[in-house]
């Protein structure tokens, strides 16, 4: 799960290292004491390489509540820019941490962790979320909006929230429990509602994806209850167990979200990044070789059935435990997990966080996460992972960082395909010339006619060889560069005298099919 700071931090730590069966750490004598041993691995040309964003309580961005709109936004573009170069290629950026908002066109309140007062606008007036998406898509990263579904506030300082706060205004939607106000997924008013906030960003934004986090009923309190008894006897309908009632509500709300978010706009991505552990198999003899918390048991969130269901295009499990833990491998459970994505996309939840905790443990280990990517990047069932959270990545913790820009994501990659929802590519670029020019080598061409499906060119990829190389466009060393626009020129500037250059261009549409190869075109530098 996500962790957050303040006193929900500390309770919400120490019940799921409870509910993890955590164990006295030990020794891990199959890791190498030392990065530089670990063998480097293919890069492929196809990966998703994500990073949260985390908004609420600023864990992420921005720094402080209530920064000047100009320092919003140079924190932001600071942190894309580093993304960048570490070879990040998506953001899930959340944008609704609280039934808040982070963007201008929505039905909920300014957040506080953005102005520093719900309801407060960003003075001067600017929305974060278009910001964020165009910065992005101009560094070749896609953008997956970050909602949080059912929490409606972090903290029990009700008196605080805005009056056009949804708890105020329909306050019979909510129970409150860990001292937070949470909706109640058995009123369908609520799912009606939450649908509509979300497609409220679908249609207005040129957002990639839509995420969700693992946030559904809430994690377990010891000593405390979830008070839906009232709606359970009037909706309840044939159910006679509350807690396979609870299950479905979740079920309902992740099948109206699919539909409504493939209807509007067919190429959106739909993914949530579920508790990593969705059934232990003391529980359910379908369910993973762990000793911890589950989300089908205790969060009644059935993940596994919306992936095998095709509800979701990609689930992303929270695996943040270490090589052959004695609770929650992460091993055995990425293995659990590549058996269940019915042909769907599996992103691993990688907990980069947890190298900077201050207790001893096996993230100490210099060599615990760059094995973790190892092991995921030897699994054809699995398509990328996404860190938890940014300011762990741009920390640097024990050199990952460092291991990411000059190892593992030294050389770009493309986000991999969803053939079930377009498999048709565009047409390749044509009139492609290279020419020399002052600043380099000047790279033209024209726009392909539209493709089979009539989809529009959304980007082009550009690749580039040395005059005696082997035109290889399955190796993502020659990516010179990806581009999300419709611009027709590239100027190489990274180019020495006296050499020889050969160009090839592709198109790619929106859920990144890439067209066949441009003509090879060769540009001859003079000394």
């Amino acid at each position: 799960m996500r962790v957050y700071r303040g006193v929900i931090f500390l309770i919400l730590t120490l019940i799921i290292c409870i509910k993890a069966g955590a164990q006295p750490q030990h020794k891990i004598d199959s890791l190498p004491r030392d990065t530089s041993s670990i063998p480097d691995t293919t890069d492929p040309k196809r990966e998703f390489r994500g990073v949260w964003i985390a908004t609420v309580e600023n864990i992420d961005w921005p720094s402080h509540p209530g920064l000047p709109t100009e320092q919003q936004k140079r924190e932001m573009t600071d942190r894309l820019n580093a993304h960048q170069k570490e070879g990040i290629n998506a953001v899930m950026f959340q944008v609704r941490p609280a039934a808040d908002a982070f963007y201008a066109k929505s039905r909920e309140p300014w957040s506080k962790w953005l102005t520093g007062k719900q309801g407060k606008a960003p003075d001067p007036a600017y929305d974060p979320l278009e910001f964020a998406i165009t910065e992005a898509h101009k560094r070749g990263m896609e953008l997956h909006a970050w909602f949080n579904p059912y929490r409606a506030t972090n903290d029990g300082k009700f008196s605080l929230l805005s009056p056009t706060h949804i708890t105020r205004i329909k306050p019979e939607w909510f129970f409150v429990y860990g001292g937070l106000k949470l909706f109640n997924p058995g009123i369908p008013e609520v799912r009606d509602y939450i649908v509509q906030v979300i497609l409220d960003v679908v249609d207005n934004y040129d957002v990639d994806g839509i995420h969700m986090d693992d946030y559904f009923y809430p994690y377990q309190i010891d000593g405390q209850h979830i008070d839906d008894s009232a709606a359970f006897k009037q909706y309840g309908g044939d159910f006679k167990d509350i807690r396979d009632w609870r299950r479905d509500n979740v079920d309902k709300l992740i099948k109206m979200l699919s539909d409504s978010i493939h209807k509007h706009k067919p190429w959106m991505k739909f993914g949530i990044s579920p508790f990593g552990i969705w059934a232990n198999t003391y529980q359910n003899p379908e369910g993973s070789d762990t000793h911890g918390g589950s989300s089908y048991y205790e969060l009644f969130a059935d993940s596994r059935k919306w992936i095998k269901e095709g509800w979701l295009d990609y689930i992303n499990p929270q695996l943040y435990w270490p090589i052959d833990d004695r609770s929650a491998a992460f091993n055995k459970l990425l293995d659990w997990w590549s058996n269940n994505t019915y042909d769907r996309h599996l992103y691993i939840g990688m907990g980069a966080y947890r190298i900077n905790e201050h207790r001893k443990g096996k993230f100490k280990d210099p060599a615990q996460v760059p094995s973790q990517l190892q092991y995921l990047r030897k699994n054809p069932r699995v398509q990328g992972s996404v860190y938890f959270s940014s300011n762990s990545l741009l920390n640097n913790p024990l050199g990952f960082t460092d291991s990411l820009k000059q190892t593992y994501y030294k050389n770009p990659a493309l986000p991999p395909v969803m053939l079930w929802l377009d498999s048709i590519p565009p047409n390749p670029p044509i009139n492609v010339t290279a020419t020399p020019a002052i600043r380099g080598v000047e790279v033209k061409w024209t726009t392909p006619p539209l493709a089979k499906d009539n989809e529009p060119v959304y980007g082009y990829v550009i690749y580039r060889f040395n005059g005696d190389e082997k035109v290889n466009l399955s190796d993502p060393k020659y990516i010179l560069h990806i581009q999300y626009n419709n611009s027709t020129f590239y100027t190489d500037t990274n180019v020495v005298k006296g050499k020889t250059y050969l160009y090839v261009v592709t198109a790619i549409d929106r859920l990144k099919n890439e067209s066949e190869p441009s003509p090879t075109v060769a540009a001859i530098l003079k000394n």
